[in-house]
């Protein structure tokens, strides 16, 4: 096949895969964000002395290709395993799980990962496509009316939702898209001025508003200063959608309190994210993600049940489909 122009719509590890692949085939590729920088989900905040992995909290390796690149990634020092002790928990009792799994994160953040991805590609972060429109067989996104390129075939790794508005009247996929159901999640950031005294480094939380807690600073080439992201369930998030931030902060920082059953240190630091799209409804797999006719794609980890795994995955398969 003869060299194609690709744009692709993401910088998450969907995309960032899609196009790394793409371009090790010879193809030109630009990837377009509307972020700061790359990564989606697989996103990490600095505040001070204290560094959260507000997003996705780690990765497993299941499939073998998977596992290949993960062994790439440790060799080169943007991944590690991360050991935390993991447990369930029930109103201040934990219960160990019933399989461990190896769990990795990017270093020095989970970040790392996706900026290792990008290393080599065209990434222009910044730039929210508003408007997508196919002249004479060539994708034309837009920003606020100005064209960014004519693509031969364009990947679209954003949440459905997003790739849904974009793609309305332009392709099948475009309900395809439309019909995986998202689910948001408050997300707790807390900075603690001592070490909380509880024996575990993470949590799955439940029969709480709380799905989820992390001992941050527990994973490697962190700072040890005491960082706790706390994930509300998809349940508490959709009744307290639009509640001010300050408000989801005591309450989930009181839920906290009462899971643990243990009285925080003094907090230093606190922040709240709401993840709008977070998360599928569902695990089971979308078919057909691409629509060879048009030379388009879908890529995002939504579509194969959320994880890291499943959005680097999900980027190879739409990146074969194309090109």
């Amino acid at each position: 096949m003869n060299a194609l122009k690709v744009g692709v719509l993401g910088a998450g590890i969907a995309g960032l895969a899609a196009a790394g692949r793409l371009k090790a085939r010879g193809h030109e590729v630009t990837v377009f964000d509307k972020g700061r920088g790359p990564g989606g989900r697989a996103s990490s905040r600095r505040r001070g002395l204290f560094h959260f992995d507000h997003g996705a909290q780690y990765f497993t390796a299941r499939q073998e290709e998977f596992s290949a690149a993960v062994g790439g990634w440790l060799t080169a020092g943007v991944v590690a395993p991360w050991d935390g002790h993991i447990v369930s928990l029930v109103g201040g009792v934990t219960s160990p799980l019933k399989s461990e799994t190896r769990r990795y994160v990017g270093q020095p953040q989970m970040s790392g990962l996706a900026k290792h991805l990008a290393r080599e590609l065209d990434v222009r972060c910044g730039v929210q496509v508003d408007v997508l429109t196919r002249v004479d067989g060539l994708w034309m996104p837009e920003e606020g009316g100005e064209i960014l390129g004519a693509f031969d075939r364009l990947i679209v790794a954003m949440p459905p939702a997003q790739a849904a508005q974009l793609l309305e009247a332009d392709s099948p996929l475009g309900g395809v898209a439309r019909s995986v159901e998202m689910r948001p999640c408050w997300c707790v950031m807390l900075g603690l001025e001592a070490r909380l005294e509880v024996p575990f480094d993470g949590a799955f939380c439940n029969e709480s508003a709380l799905s989820w807690i992390s001992r941050d600073n527990s994973k490697p080439g962190r700072p040890q200063t005491e960082a706790w992201v706390l994930h509300a369930s998809p349940e508490w998030t959709e009744e307290h959608l639009h509640e001010e931030r300050e408000q989801v902060i005591k309450a989930l920082t009181a839920e906290f309190e009462e899971v643990t059953g243990v009285v925080l240190p003094p907090v230093s630091h606190r922040d709240a994210h709401r993840w709008g799209l977070a998360q599928p409804a569902s695990e089971e797999p979308v078919q057909a993600l691409c629509d060879l006719e048009r030379g388009l794609a879908l890529a995002c980890g939504a579509y194969v049940g959320g994880r890291v795994e499943g959005a680097y995955m999900s980027g190879l398969a739409a990146a074969a489909g194309i090109g």
